[in-house]
Formats: structure tokens, C-alpha cells, sequence
């Protein structure tokens, strides 16, 4: 998809989480898939690995690798105004989304590859063995 934002302006920065937040959903749920099991199994699974918590866990898994621009849009996203759900911790909301907005920003900013490295990294997905 090409997204062609008036003026050059990109979304705002929950509007960005909005769409990493399905993003990453997909994410996780292809890596699941390719790795088999039942499909209960699978979404228990990606269940564990979509939540909040985990979400707030993968961004401190990459925060050392941003550039001053990533860093720029984990910061902006974690400090939008937003009310987290009663069920949720805020703090770990608010870096969920800073997540979620990254991969957002990357995806519309057409910088598939570098989004699918930081997710390689913020998931704790073993590697797969190469195909020969």
C-alpha cells in the first residue's frame, strides 16, 4: 500500500500505533504459524506475546538499537495522551504503543526491512534453521 499524506504530514502518533498494532499482531502470527502447532495453542500463544506487558517487555529489547529518529517516534507515542484500559498498567501501555507507533512509522515510511530487523529482535522467537 503507498500512503500519500497531504503536505507530507505523517499520521499522529496513535494513529501510527493504531496500524503497528496489526502489524505486529501479524507479525507474531505468522512466526507461530511457521513454527506449527494447534491452532488453540497458536493463540494462546500469540495472545501472550501481543499483550501490553510483553509488548512494553520487546521495546526495551530494541531500545538500543533505534536510530535518533525511531527514538524520536518511541518518544512521542509514549508520551501521547491516552487512558490505558482499568486492567492495565499505564507505564506498560504507554511503551506498548511507543512500540506498536514504531512499527506503524516504519511501515508507512515504506522501511519494510528495517521494521521486520526490529521485530526480529523485540520477539523472543528462536531463529528458524535456513533452508539449504
Amino acid at each position: 500500500m503507498i500512503f500519500n499524506f497531504e503536505h507530507g504530514a505523517l499520521p499522529g502518533s496513535l494513529e501510527l500505533a493504531y496500524l503497528g498494532d496489526s502489524l505486529y499482531d501479524l507479525y507474531v502470527r505468522e512466526h507461530l504459524i511457521v513454527r506449527g502447532g494447534k491452532v488453540r495453542a497458536l493463540h494462546r500463544q500469540a495472545i501472550s506475546l501481543v499483550c501490553a506487558h510483553a509488548q512494553s517487555e520487546a521495546l526495551g529489547r530494541v531500545l538500543d538499537m533505534l536510530t535518533e529518529a525511531e527514538a524520536d517516534v518511541v518518544r512521542r507515542a509514549r508520551n501521547a495522551h491516552q487512558s490505558p484500559p482499568k486492567n492495565a498498567d499505564p507505564g506498560e501501555y504507554h511503551r506498548a504503543t511507543a512500540l506498536e507507533a514504531l512499527v506503524g512509522w516504519l511501515y508507512v515510511t515504506g522501511q519494510r526491512e528495517r521494521m521486520n530487523e526490529i521485530l526480529a529482535a523485540a520477539l523472543p522467537f528462536e531463529p528458524q534453521p535456513k533452508e539449504p
